[in-house]
């Protein structure tokens, strides 16, 4: 990537990322963890000769690591990469201290712009890792992501991409039509919004990687009413800032209101992508 980034990701709030953090654990597919536990066994990473060398980009909170750490045998060392200072030291704070089996877990904090990580700073990762990422970059600054990956000859594993597709129960004859604009408000500034899995697919199988698509959708129901108020207005508001017709007049009030009686499911879809190294892509 570019040393500064032309098109910087958005910030997120801490309190709305600790809203959402217990529904991204229970929503995460577990079905990649076997393939990349065999990969990880496969390069002796946590066997007592190394540790596992795992990079998260984008860290936030660090949510991916609370959840992935304490799923993976062996020792391991996590740098953690996030450009929001406040964040990368909640992230820090909370990092898991033990694997699955109790060997220790420790992390490094690096204060870094997404846009400044190249191949050198991802060499002898075993893994890299995000979460809720791959829908904020463009075209150019995932090849760019997939490209320090691929020289880094490791594994990769992207969670809770959105994929454009909702679901809302009862539906509402304009359901559609704000999903429709919610999708197009996501790819503004040229960034893949829905479109970003299959791209980074695409990018990947191109560098000799295999990849694995599995389903991991927010479900929303009367036991989350925070979060599902959250993501609704969230939803609503840009569907709207990108479309002002898209729904008529008192939606989202009959929205909230079916929410808060609770009367309102909510399916929202996203895609987890493990990416292993081909023989093609590998490494001596």
């Amino acid at each position: 990537m570019s040393p500064v980034s032309d098109n910087p990701l958005p910030a997120f709030e801490p309190d709305w990322l600790a809203l959402r953090e217990e529904t991204d654990a229970d929503a995460r597919a577990t079905a990649p963890l076997d393939p990349l536990r065999v990969y990880l066994a496969g390069r002796g990473a946590g066997a007592p000769a190394r540790p596992i060398r795992v990079a998260d980009l984008g860290c936030g909170t660090g949510s991916q690591g609370r959840w992935l750490a304490p799923e993976l045998s062996g020792a391991q060392k996590w740098v953690l990469y996030d450009i929001d200072p406040g964040l990368l030291s909640l992230a820090g704070v909370r990092m898991p201290a033990r694997a699955a089996d109790g060997s220790p877990v420790s992390a490094r904090m690096c204060l870094r712009d997404l846009g400044s990580i190249t191949a050198p700073d991802l060499a002898g990762f075993d893994l890299v890792t995000a979460s809720a990422l791959l829908d904020l970059l463009t075209r150019k600054e995932l090849e760019a992501v997939a490209g320090a990956v691929a020289e880094a000859g490791c594994a990769a594993l992207f969670t809770l991409s959105v994929v454009g597709r909702v679901e809302l129960f009862p539906s509402d004859p304009d359901d559609p039509a704000l999903a429709k604009a919610f999708n197009e408000h996501q790819r503004r500034a040229g960034r893949l919004g829905p479109d970003a899995v299959g791209a980074a697919g695409e990018v990947f199988a191109e560098l000799g990687y295999r990849t694995s698509t599995f389903p991991s959708p927010w479900r929303l129901g009367p036991e989350r009413v925070p979060l599902t108020t959250a993501w609704l207005r969230g939803w609503v508001g840009a569907a709207l800032e990108q479309e002002p017709e898209a729904a008529a007049g008192g939606y989202l009030e009959r929205r909230l209101g079916e929410c808060e009686r609770g009367e309102l499911g909510v399916v929202v879809h996203h895609t987890d992508l493990l990416v292993i190294p081909g023989e093609s892509a590998e490494r001596p």
